[in-house]
């Protein structure tokens, strides 16, 4: 299999599959929408598996010999992933809990991985329809419902005070002792990947995340991010890879702007670092 040309109108054919995804979040966020729960508890609905149904069929038609990874497809095993070279990396609704709320903070997140490289992202926010979207060599780009395109741009200086993507779902003494260890901080909870979203159009500074993830939370914003000049790493500061383990966890993660800071320095004393 090989990677297709990164271009806009390849970025364009995965931004109408993920508009349409969302179209089908919306007709479901919109009634009594039952919830259900996966072995690991987290929470499942309609939602999920229609705009899992709308991606899975629109990539197939588009790019029919290029693979998908889902966060609601059936176990692949690594010793049938690990002969990907190049696959698309889908979470069909990225904050189940958020949608389950009903607070609106919950994305469509598409990424194309070429050589465990996120290269190409699309990131949909349904309710607004806001969509963050980037591909090696094209820039990191924001489009708001019916508006143009506008290229975005991670803050590349480290401000005072200290502008923190928070988790709304989630929180632990990590996190805490992270952001008491950066001084002065204004902290904004925000759901799913957009916060990531938010530290590469330079709206916030740092997203310190201490706690499970899986590849597909990270994909598509990892591209946003790092086509805006920002950084998604792992605690040793390297960028996260893909489909290298049979485990499709995440280590502990930052998403930053400023690449010259060592936002090491505020770790807890018991945050590991890898070698």
């Amino acid at each position: 299999m090989s990677t297709p040309q990164l271009n806009q109108q390849l970025i364009d054919a995965i931004i109408a599959i993920a508009t349409e995804a969302s179209e089908r979040i919306m007709e479901i966020y919109e009634t009594d929408f039952a919830v259900q729960h996966k072995g690991d508890k987290s929470p499942l609905t309609a939602a999920d598996l229609a705009a899992h149904d709308t991606i899975l069929q629109g990539l197939a038609a588009l790019t029919p010999e290029i693979p998908v990874l889902s966060e609601e497809s059936t176990s692949i095993p690594f010793a049938e992933r690990s002969s990907w070279s190049c696959y698309w990396l889908v979470d069909p609704l990225d904050g189940t809990r958020e949608f389950v709320k009903r607070n609106g903070e919950f994305t469509v997140n598409i990424a194309l991985i070429d050589n465990h490289q996120s290269v190409l992202g699309v990131v949909l926010a349904p309710v607004t329809g806001d969509c963050y979207y980037a591909a090696r060599g094209l820039g990191a780009w924001k489009q708001a419902l019916g508006g143009t395109p506008e290229r975005i741009h991670a803050q590349a200086s480290k401000p005072s005070p200290v502008r923190v993507a928070g988790s709304r779902s989630y929180g632990n003494a990590l996190t805490k002792s992270f952001i008491e260890n950066l001084g002065k901080t204004e902290v904004i909870a925000v759901g799913s990947s957009l916060k990531s979203c938010l530290v590469a159009e330079g709206q916030m500074d740092v997203y310190p995340r201490f706690g499970l993830t899986s590849e597909w939370d990270t994909a598509a914003a990892q591209a946003v991010v790092e086509g805006a000049g920002g950084k998604l790493t792992d605690t040793a500061l390297r960028p996260l890879r893909y489909n290298t383990k049979d485990s499709l966890l995440n280590p502990h993660f930052l998403v930053f702007g400023d690449t010259g800071e060592p936002w090491q320095d505020y770790y807890p004393d018991d945050v590991e670092v890898p070698a």
